[in-house]
């Protein structure tokens, strides 16, 4: 059974950082495509990013040029780094496996971290 384990969420001013951690266990990390959701009260579900096996990256249009995702297979983790924070990030942020190694198919799910944008 995969298990994924988010850490990092908190509460950052506007124009603050946060670095978002997801560490995998009981798949082949390595080999499946890694994302991240948010999803904030009263909104629909969010894809953020997503990284392929190979290292290719997708971002939502909302989070391009301020967040990034990366990871690293030798430790089984995907981070989010989080930069330029604004009020509207605040979400539930949630670790996904996709069922693939290159394309996008949600399978598994994080518990979430929760990340405050707020003065």
């Amino acid at each position: 059974q995969v298990q994924l384990v988010e850490s990092g969420g908190g509460l950052v001013q506007p124009g603050g950082s946060l670095r978002l951690s997801c560490a995998a266990s009981g798949s082949a990390f390595s080999g499946k495509a890694m994302g991240w959701y948010r999803q904030a009260p009263g909104k629909q579900q969010e894809l953020v990013t997503w990284i392929n096996r190979d290292g290719n990256t997708k971002y939502a249009d909302s989070v391009k040029g301020r967040f990034t995702i990366s990871r690293d297979n030798a430790k089984n983790t995907v981070i989010l780094q989080m930069n330029s924070l604004q009020p509207e990030d605040t979400a539930v942020y949630y670790c996904v496996q996709s069922k693939f190694a290159v394309l996008w198919s949600p399978a598994y799910w994080g518990q979430g971290t929760q990340v405050t944008v707020s003065s």
